[in-house]
């Protein structure tokens, strides 16, 4: 038995012992991740691990890698952001913090579609009170809304699992995978996962709980949801997926994702919000490609996504922060005063809407490609005009809120977020860049 994966789960929430001291607690936590990125970096190299409880694949590590990055990176956001509520302090705040990191863990590594789903219950519990932790009434109704709908995406997704164990007689990941069968029973089961599962993971009709909850939660949850909650639940779906292909239902709604995600875009008010509808477009995209065959495009989406989505909430969340504003039209002349902010706001933005040379276009190129040499023609052309009117939409208001000239009352930008900040935007870019030089 690998003893890397059951450290991978258990040293996030062993964190939690430092409870009772605020300034241990938080210690432990930024340690927990830096060891999780550790163990994740050297499961990449040790992987596939295959045994009755994990199934580890290099495509497994890929979600832990990004899983245990944005976790580093949202804790020590964190520290300089998070101030205590009514509802949650930052004790209990960091409590959830790694709990919610831990589930998600569980979630990708397990050898078990029970056990998936289970993790993605987990999710839910560990993440609902991060949700109101500033304790606002918005907050309030985005976190009763989440409950309620991820609830019934759940529930649905449980009727998935059951149709599995009617089928094989065994949620064994491995088992199942070797022997997939095509009869009614498979294809309601996956059918299922993908509303189900799909609730999670941003896809239409389900999708609704995300954009609220992404705008009220504290910005570093919210690039934890972005960056890593929804790819989870992809990872999810895709691994049911392969039970039984039914590629064209899954091409139906993730391009029906795709384009209802980016003509909401058009009309966003909330910076947030506005970058949560984007959250769907990529997801679906990434979640596309897995199901055409484009593992790789989608991978290469999953990680500069993260990244840059990262940036872009952790970005807001100083604008929100130093001006106390979240609407659009209010904001503006960031680059006056919030100078390495707007830099990490506008390349955060070039990237999550596929800009070259950042790796999320090589990305999207993969995928598009491959759904031309598929067939989906009309697909194809539905998924271009929806990213074009998505880059549109999001760099025009980036750039006003950056460039328009408007006076700020700002002393000088907090140093530790937006260093984290810039880190996260810049990733994608340099990856894209090696991307194109390995490709070359």
């Amino acid at each position: 038995m690998n003893i890397e994966p059951i450290l991978l789960l258990l040293i996030p929430i062993i964190s939690n012992v430092g409870f009772f001291k605020l300034k241990l607690i938080k210690t432990l936590s930024v340690l927990s991740a830096v060891l999780t990125l550790i163990i994740s970096i050297f499961l990449y190299f040790l992987a596939p691990i295959k045994n009755s409880f994990f199934f580890i694949t290099k495509f497994t590590t890929f979600f832990l890698l990004v899983i245990a990055s944005i976790y580093l990176l949202s804790t020590l956001y964190s520290m300089n952001y998070i101030k205590p509520s009514k509802i949650v302090s930052e004790r209990l705040y960091y409590i959830l913090l790694n709990s919610f990191a831990s589930s998600m863990l569980f979630t990708v590594i397990m050898n078990n579609y029970g056990l998936m789903w289970v993790g993605v219950e987990l999710t839910t519990v560990t993440s609902a009170l991060l949700i109101i932790a500033e304790a606002s009434e918005t907050s309030l109704e985005a976190t009763w809304r989440y409950i309620i709908i991820v609830s019934a995406g759940v529930t649905l997704a449980l009727f998935s699992i059951i149709f599995i164990y009617y089928n094989y007689h065994t949620l064994t990941v491995t088992e199942i995978l070797t022997k997939p069968e095509n009869n009614i029973i498979t294809k309601l089961a996956v059918a299922l996962a993908l509303i189900g599962f799909g609730t999670k993971a941003g896809v239409f009709p389900m999708y609704t709980w995300l954009p609220d909850a992404h705008s009220e939660a504290p910005s570093p949850i919210s690039a934890l949801f972005s960056g890593v909650l929804l790819p989870a639940a992809t990872y999810v779906v895709y691994m049911v997926y392969q039970v039984n292909p039914l590629t064209n239902i899954f091409v139906i709604f993730t391009t029906l994702s795709i384009i209802t995600a980016s003509i909401i875009l058009t009309y966003q008010w909330h910076i947030k919000r506005m970058f949560a509808y984007s959250t769907i477009e990529n997801m679906n995209l990434a979640l596309l490609g897995l199901t055409i065959g484009q593992p790789l495009g989608a991978i290469i989406l999953l990680l500069a996504h993260a990244f840059g989505k990262a940036g872009a909430f952790y970005s807001s969340g100083i604008v929100l922060k130093v001006l106390g504003e979240k609407r659009i039209e209010n904001i503006g002349g960031l680059h006056t005063k919030l100078k390495l902010t707007s830099v990490s706001l506008l390349l955060s933005s070039l990237a999550v809407t596929g800009t070259p040379p950042f790796a999320t276009f090589i990305g999207e190129f993969f995928i598009l490609q491959t759904l031309i040499q598929k067939g989906y023609i009309i697909e194809f052309i539905l998924i271009v005009i929806s990213l074009a009117t998505a880059f549109i939409s999001i760099n025009y208001n980036v750039t006003k809120m950056i460039f328009t000239q408007r006076e700020l009352t700002v002393s000088e930008e907090p140093k530790l977020i937006t260093f984290i900040s810039l880190v996260s935007s810049i990733i994608p870019l340099v990856l894209g860049i090696l991307l194109l030089v390995i490709l070359s």
